[in-house]
């Protein structure tokens, strides 16, 4: 598979943290909702960093065995 990135990722707007990001920041992971060529995500403390786009259905594989996985 070729890698795909956004870009100008930080121009585009709607990013969003998820639920379970603190609020005392760390390290997060934030996702665009509705791009045309999958899901982008991209590391929140660099949002001047690039964005990797992942298909639509690798991303639902990989939230479903997280909300499956066991917490530690």
């Amino acid at each position: 598979m070729a890698e795909r990135v956004v870009p100008r990722a930080l121009a585009r707007t709607g990013w969003r943290k998820s639920s379970y990001s603190g609020a005392e920041g760390g390290s997060c992971l934030e996702v665009l909702d509705g791009h045309p060529a999958g899901v982008p995500v991209r590391d929140s403390k660099d949002p001047h960093g690039p964005a990797v786009v992942f298909p639509v259905a690798a991303w639902r594989a990989f939230i479903g065995a997280v909300k499956d996985s066991p917490t530690v």
